[in-house]
């Protein structure tokens, strides 16, 4: 009876500490992990939004990059990392299609992380080399059609949202080019440049200021909608490739049992740097999108991601591409 009573005390005594750090909370600095390289299009979103958050914070927040095994490395990291708070996970897309790209994985994207919410939607683009020979889209598809064994798609690796955008486009005109795995999204974009590949599909944080100085040529957006800093290129679906809809959303992510009190701090300071008129004005410079106030908060971001990893798990299993 007395190492009960001794037990609950001494848990009683642990969630009262818990809650008391969580009152304080942060006394350090915050550190939003990002799963691949400095300078990729993820890193670029979050050392924005690290900035926009550090006043509503009241505390620094800091950027570390931990690439490695197509971004599950730095998931695994945060989902094994201590739930105080101060190590956070900001991820693309790949959180949703992992469960399905991955045979052995050593986390669950739906039962390993506390929620916090979404933050930009990027559009991509696809884009070809300027000596490619089709000018536009309408002569596109049909070039595709007649010289598949001829064309070379690039993708910066398995899982990368390249990859899954070529996968969407490829299934969706029912064309399977030879595909070019690269180490990132610069040699690929590199190769584009140089005529060793044909044909890219990236973020518009890469790709807009390379397509609007005239040294790659644009086919089309991905989204539904047109971008803002590439008024003349317009979107897949109005010309032709209806219902063609394929952003690379981002979302933050604590670890599991990070006490209510922190992820309440996060999100309010996510949805106040989201308003923060310099983030809004570096993302409208990227061509980012800042989600709408339902999709900045944990339910919004629990609720899509579900969503997607239904959507992605058949396209990845039919293709037929995985990794160990």
């Amino acid at each position: 009876m007395k190492f009960i009573v001794r037990a609950a005390a001494v848990a009683a005594l642990a969630l009262a500490a818990s809650q008391a750090g969580a009152q304080n909370y942060p006394t350090k600095p915050v550190t939003l992990v990002v799963p691949f390289a400095a300078g990729g299009p993820t890193d670029i979103v979050t050392r924005q939004l690290a900035q926009a958050m550090t006043k509503p914070m009241g505390g620094t927040v800091i950027v570390e990059n931990k690439p490695g095994a197509g971004g599950t490395l730095a998931v695994e990291f945060v989902s094994r990392a201590a739930a105080d708070g101060y190590t956070v996970l900001v991820h693309h897309i790949g959180m949703s299609t992992a469960p399905a790209l991955y045979r052995t994985l050593r986390f669950n994207p739906m039962t390993d992380f506390e929620y916090i919410g979404q933050v930009v939607d990027v559009p991509m683009t696809l884009v070809a080399n300027n000596n490619f020979p089709p000018k536009n889209y309408a002569e596109l598809i049909p070039y595709l059609k007649a010289n598949k064994d001829k064309v070379n798609y690039a993708n910066a690796g398995l899982g990368a949202a390249s990859h899954l955008c070529g996968l969407l486009f490829m299934s969706t005109i029912q064309v399977d080019l030879q595909t070019i795995p690269y180490k990132g999204t610069a040699p690929a974009m590199t190769d584009l440049q140089g005529g060793q590949v044909q044909l890219l599909c990236d973020q518009t944080t890469q790709t807009t200021q390379l397509i609007n100085t005239g040294r790659i040529k644009a086919y089309g957006v991905t989204t539904m909608q047109k971008v803002g800093s590439l008024p003349n290129v317009a979107t897949l679906d109005s010309q032709g490739l209806k219902g063609f809809d394929l952003a690379v959303w981002h979302g933050m992510y604590a670890p599991k049992n990070t006490p209510k009190a922190v992820t309440d701090k996060l999100n309010m300071a996510l949805q106040a740097a989201l308003k923060d008129p310099a983030f809004k004005d570096a993302m409208d410079k990227l061509g980012a999108i800042i989600v709408p106030p339902a999709k900045q908060t944990p339910d919004g971001l629990r609720n899509f991601l579900k969503a997607e990893i239904d959507k992605w798990t058949p396209i990845i299993k039919k293709a037929g591409q995985y990794a160990d």
